[in-house]
Order: structure tokens, then C-alpha cells, then sequence
């Protein structure tokens, strides 16, 4: 599929996501992401305790809470316009409580605002489709997701996937062979992005977590290139370029973790060795940057009045090296 069509796609579905309810949208994806049937259950509006809700526990989806002053400004506006859209729970099993499967940013503002009890709709939901709804319109609602939020998001839904397809395994119910098409697909196609970039952003989810904030809050200490090769690494081996990324004055670039990559091959190595190969890498930098420049360049302009006589450039250059000749001897 073209680019340009899966940017078509991929904004029809966010246009989709802002007119339809949560629900709607999730459970669009969840049955061309799962190829299953809603259950026949119908869900239960209602006013829940806050008390009672707990969070999204299924799986690491990755996404972050409003940060402290956003979600202030939130809860003032609950507090004033009250609450435009349900939360989604689904009754924990054996337990007088509700996971969240979509609202926490609306449950802790409601909290700060002082509520004790929130609007609430109640699912019937297997593991997938609460995954699913934990996922879906994050992606395709909130535009300032980072990419390791995506690639968290991403990858839940491919091993849930994935494990579905496992279960589903030479069953008749599964569906022809265009529904056992790649997992990554299907993905891609539902939230209109390419495989490769599910592929990028999800290997930027094995970069440790200290790391993983660099590259999300501070982008110039660790830029994606440095960080999609740093990911190779083992935890312990990425340990070590936490203290490259953070040096004053200095910014970790895509030749540097060349030159280590080459020096030390992921997926691990020694700390000294990490350190010595980037202490080498730096040395070469400086080295170059020391040495004279290849090409001398002038600014044309400034001897315009005298070029039109010189039918090339190469007739130019063979008249001031006579000049430096005469003017060395």
C-alpha cells in the first residue's frame, strides 16, 4: 500500500475516532485486528466509585498520564463542564472492583476535582479486547504520543495478536488465509501506518527506561538514529551510553555509535570497551575536525568583475596556483 494512501487511511480513522465513542472505534479494531465476535453480552452504563476502579493491569501499553499541571487544568474543567464522555471498565474477576480500560486521566482528574464516583460504562471484554480498548483511540486521538508510547501500544497488540493466532491455530472458525495474513500487517493497515514504522518504533521499546526518557524528553542528547542502534544492546551494555548521552557539551551522534557498533558488536559488551571505542570515536572527530579543509571555497560575487574573461573554473584554478608558485618562490 502507497504512502499517500495510508495517510488517506490513517486520517479518515483519526476524522472517524473524533465523531464515534470509544467504544465504537475499539471494537472496529478489535474485530479486524482479531477477526472475533463482540461478545453477545451488552455493556452497563452506570456511576461507578472511584474507590473501586483500578488501572489497566492486562498488559504494558506504555502511555503516560497527563503530566501534574495538565492534568490540573483538566480537572477544573471537569469540575465546571463535567464529564463529556464515560470511562470503560471491566469487572476484575472474584474482586467488588473494575479495571480501566480507558478514562485514567479522567478518573485522576475526577479524583482531584473531588469526585467520589465517576460516569462508567461496564464491558464484557476477553484479554484482546481489552487490550484493544486500552489502545486504540490513544493512537489514533492523542497526536502527542512519543514514539516509545506507539511502540508499547503497538506491541501489545501484536503479541495479543499473535497469541490469538496461536490459539486459533488450524481451527475452522479462524477465517480463510487472507485473515492469517502477518499480525504486523493487520496492525498497520487498521491505524494507516507502514510495517516499518511498527518495526522502528517498537524496537525503540527495548532501549532501558532511562534511555527511553532521554530519547522522549530530551531528543538532541539521543536522536532516533543513535537510539534505533543503541537498542541492539543488552540492558547491562546499554548502561554504559547513559553517561555519553548526558556529557556536557558533548551530543552522541549516528557515527559515533557506528564506530562503537563496529569496535563492539550488540548484543553485549564489556563497559571498558563500550567507553574505549566512543573515547577513540571522539579522538578521530577532533583529529578531523583539526585538519585543514579539503576545498577552498570564495564567494564568487567579490570577483565577478574579473571572471568573465575565464572560459571554466579548472582555467580559474590553474591561474592562482601559477600565482602561489610565483608568490612561494
Amino acid at each position: 500500500m502507497g504512502r499517500e494512501n495510508m495517510n488517506d487511511i490513517l486520517k479518515r480513522r483519526m476524522g472517524a475516532a473524533q465523531q464515534a465513542s470509544e467504544l465504537q472505534v475499539s471494537d472496529e479494531a478489535y474485530t479486524q485486528i482479531f477477526q472475533k465476535p463482540l461478545p453477545a453480552a451488552k455493556s452497563r452504563i452506570c456511576e461507578l466509585p472511584i474507590r473501586k476502579l483500578r488501572p489497566f493491569f492486562t498488559a504494558d501499553i506504555g502511555f503516560h498520564p497527563y503530566p501534574p499541571d495538565k492534568l490540573k487544568a483538566f480537572s477544573e474543567q471537569l469540575a465546571q463542564e463535567g464529564l463529556f464522555e464515560r470511562i470503560i471498565v471491566r469487572e476484575i474477576p472474584l474482586l467488588d472492583c473494575y479495571e480501566i480500560l480507558a478514562g485514567h486521566n479522567r478518573t485522576e482528574a475526577g479524583k482531584m476535582a473531588g469526585w467520589e464516583t465517576i460516569p462508567a460504562e461496564i464491558v464484557e471484554a476477553d484479554d484482546d479486547r481489552a487490550i484493544t480498548i486500552a489502545i486504540s483511540t490513544n493512537l489514533l486521538r492523542r497526536q502527542g504520543l512519543t514514539i516509545v508510547e506507539r511502540g508499547k501500544a503497538y506491541k501489545a497488540l501484536l503479541d495479543a495478536k499473535n497469541r490469538c493466532g496461536q490459539r486459533n491455530a488450524g481451527a475452522e472458525t479462524f477465517g480463510d488465509s487472507r485473515q492469517r495474513y502477518n499480525a504486523r500487517t493487520i496492525v498497520a493497515d487498521f491505524f494507516g501506518v507502514t510495517e516499518y514504522e511498527i518495526r522502528k518504533a517498537i524496537k525503540l521499546t527495548q532501549l532501558i527506561p532511562a534511555l527511553a526518557d532521554i530519547v522522549e524528553n530530551k531528543p538532541k542528547q539521543l536522536n532516533l538514529a543513535c537510539a534505533d542502534l543503541v537498542a541492539d544492546y543488552d540492558s547491562e551494555t546499554q548502561e554504559a551510553f547513559i553517561e555519553m548521552c548526558t556529557m556536557e557539551g558533548y551530543q552522541l551522534n549516528k557515527s559515533t555509535v557506528q564506530h562503537i557498533r563496529s569496535e563492539c558488536p550488540p548484543p553485549s559488551a564489556p563497559r571498558h570497551l563500550i567507553f574505549a571505542a566512543w573515547r577513540a570515536a571522539r579522538a578521530k572527530a577532533e583529529r578531523r575536525m583539526r585538519e585543514p579543509p579539503k576545498k577552498i571555497t570564495f564567494e564568487r560575487k567579490q570577483f565577478a568583475p574579473y571572471l568573465d574573461q575565464f572560459q571554466s573554473d579548472q582555467e580559474i584554478a590553474a591561474l592562482f596556483l601559477e600565482f602561489l608558485k610565483q608568490r612561494a618562490g
